[in-house]
């Protein structure tokens, strides 16, 4: 590392948790973000603030008004342009060191095929069922760690899979495809700071699973009310009858 390298992480270098090595392992990782919105805007910022070497960028929409509110990678003279393309530029100016890859598109499972093969994380900051179960059937065949968020009105949640792997479940084992559950902003509303607590622990966790370092949370689903501003942790354990790992799912069911 050169010494303007070792002065922009130097305060992450400092933690023994990371170190040199560490630093060095994050220059190597790569990390697909799916979503460049309320969530996703925190997650890709910190990510590449971090130094992430390689950050793949999906999302097919583009920037309008309302976004703005909450989705802080985003400006106003961003408006009308593909969210991957303003990301990006935001993202160069902050780190210029990151390469950055941006996908505008829809993924479905086909998709999903014409994506990297070699992610080490998948960070999931989408906002609609469809999207994550496709996002989980991926994650299950290419063997990347998955780190699932969600938020909506004032109500929060993240969690961890490395899906196939031990006894961890999948993101199917949470939640049955015929949910019903309606999980968009625009019809519910989500007040903007939520997306930064939520995005921010998205990032937290992708950094630690990537250095191995802590403990992740796998198994565990985190949920946040942020009007009582309280969280509660519940156990998710494998299923065997899950449809798509056979392996995995929850003591009892958290709302949406």
């Amino acid at each position: 590392m050169d010494d303007e390298i070792l002065l922009r992480y130097s305060r992450q270098i400092l933690l023994p948790e990371i170190d040199i090595d560490g630093q060095e392992r994050l220059a190597r990782s790569s990390v697909l973000v799916i979503g460049l919105g309320g969530l996703g805007s925190p997650v890709a910022m910190y990510l590449a603030a971090a130094g992430v070497g390689r950050l793949v960028l999906v999302d097919h929409d583009v920037v309008e008004l309302s976004n703005l509110q909450r989705q802080i990678i985003h400006a106003t003279a961003d408006v009308g342009r593909d969210k991957v393309a303003s990301a990006r530029d935001r993202l160069h100016a902050l780190n210029p060191t990151v390469n950055i890859e941006t996908v505008s598109a829809r993924l479905d499972d086909d998709a999903f095929t014409a994506l990297p093969d070699d992610i080490d994380v998948v960070v999931d900051a989408t906002d609609n069922f469809a999207t994550r179960f496709a996002i989980n059937r991926h994650c299950l065949r290419s063997g990347a760690a998955l780190v699932s968020g969600a938020a909506i009105r004032f109500e929060g949640q993240v969690t961890v899979f490395h899906p196939g792997q031990g006894e961890s479940p999948c993101y199917r084992c949470l939640y049955r495809e015929d949910t019903g559950l309606d999980t968009s902003c625009a019809t519910n509303g989500v007040v903007a700071p939520l997306l930064g607590i939520i995005g921010s622990v998205q990032a937290m966790e992708t950094i630690k699973v990537l250095l191995g370092i802590g403990e992740d949370l796998t198994g565990r689903l985190m949920l946040l009310d942020a009007l009582a501003m309280e969280w509660q942790a519940m156990r998710l354990r494998r299923n065997p009858a899950c449809p798509e790992c056979g392996g995995a799912g929850a003591e009892g069911r958290p709302a949406g």
